[in-house]
């Protein structure tokens, strides 16, 4: 028999060897409470507070004579298990954590998850709500519940309530119950679904994200730097104002960074160029106008400011953005047009001219000649009341 215990023990070493070391067993935040049980009675017992990230439990169970003494607490036995898959490897691990003493009187149990279903129990003894039963009265028992096993533990779970029912008609009885908590080290760190959530629809109601038509890259980026440089707790202690200038800092890492800068600009452009479609140039201007402050705007956004600023006649400032463009991409014909009509609507009539004439002759894309293009956007000039009074001799120059 000793040989065979001995076999499983090993058992329970090897598969614990190979098993992932991604948590621990707190010990510091163990429960071991010894409680007495009158004859006939029933009580509850609750745990102390699990630790923030607790995945899974070890508990034990044990009834002693009023003389008895444990052999071996829970934690030390523990101590020789490194995680939870050396206990779950069959009867290995129930025969391993079993006390070696126990005594003569036995006790139903069941397991509650919240504080309510334990009080009710203890005055009717009824288990229906328990998340766990042991209706067999028993002297000594061991059991683990995890999260993906038990309705007892769930990822905000902080206790549960043991509630003991003596079996004992004359003596009272002695209870020691032992609860020891398995750590996630990852979500010890507090990073729960709903905090990662909590930080991103945060990050959906900032300045930037709401200029972007699709956030989600943006955000998810905010998340992951606030996430790896504080843990949840810690983010939640910070002042109102530094967690602001959290959020200011990691954002602005986030924008310059390539695969989410080339997102956030792609947004901003189209956002942009459906402004102006909708005529919406106050949009249009605020969009483009932080691309190019960013240094990350294209000849065709600076072209885009300088129209959005033609239409608000903004002359002035239009002028100086589309020669800015036109520094980036000088063979840009959209923007030396915009420069014409941007003189020309600013009282400039020869250096509207000037530049009318030089390219009279080409297209301003594949299928659009320039001179269809100044028709055209003079016809939309007039119907926004720009100045018209050189219109007519521009086109004759240009017929």
């Amino acid at each position: 028999m000793k040989k065979n215990i001995a076999l499983l023990l090993l058992g329970i070493f090897s598969s614990a060897a190979f098993g992932q070391q991604d948590g621990y067993w707190d010990k510091e935040r163990a429960t071991t409470k010894e409680v007495i049980v009158s004859a006939r009675d029933r009580i509850v017992i609750k745990t102390d507070d699990f630790p923030v990230g607790t995945t899974e439990l070890i508990y034990r169970i044990t009834l002693l004579d009023d003389n008895q003494q444990l052999a071996s607490s829970l934690v030390s036995v523990l101590k020789a298990i490194p995680d939870p898959t050396g206990i779950s490897q069959g009867s290995a691990g129930a025969v391993f954590l079993l006390s070696k003493v126990s005594g003569d009187d036995k006790s139903k149990y069941a397991v509650f998850s919240a504080s309510d279903l334990a009080t009710a129990y203890q005055k009717s003894g009824k288990t229906y709500d328990a998340c766990f039963v042991q209706d067999e009265a028993i002297s000594k028992d061991a059991n683990r519940l995890s999260i993906d096993k038990s309705t007892c533990i769930k990822t905000n779970t902080t206790n549960l309530w043991f509630g003991f029912e003596s079996k004992n008609w004359i003596m009272k009885q002695k209870i020691i119950l032992e609860v020891v908590p398995w750590v996630d080290r990852k979500l010890a760190r507090g990073w729960s679904t709903e905090n990662r959530k909590y930080i991103i629809n945060q990050c959906k109601t900032s300045a930037v994200a709401r200029n972007m038509p699709n956030s989600d890259d943006f955000c998810i980026c905010l998340q992951q730097k606030i996430q790896k440089e504080y843990t949840y707790q810690e983010f939640q202690k910070l002042l109102p104002i530094e967690q602001a200038k959290v959020y200011k800092d990691f954002g602005a890492s986030c924008v310059t960074e390539t695969t989410v800068a080339k997102g956030v600009t792609t947004d901003m452009r189209t956002l942009a160029a459906k402004a102006v479609l909708k005529s919406d140039f106050a949009t249009a201007i605020k969009q483009y106008a932080s691309l190019v402050s960013k240094s990350q705007a294209s000849a065709l956004d600076y072209n885009g400011l300088g129209y959005s600023y033609l239409m608000t006649k903004q002359y002035g400032k239009a002028i100086k953005v589309l020669k800015e463009g036109e520094s980036k991409d000088n063979a840009e014909l959209l923007i030396q047009l915009n420069l014409a009509h941007a003189y020309l609507l600013n009282g400039d009539y020869r250096s509207a001219k000037a530049i009318y004439k030089e390219y009279q002759n080409q297209n301003v894309t594949a299928n659009l000649s320039w001179t269809q293009k100044i028709k055209e956007d003079f016809s939309v000039f007039t119907k926004a009341g720009l100045p018209t009074k050189d219109f007519d001799r521009i086109l004759k120059m240009t017929d």
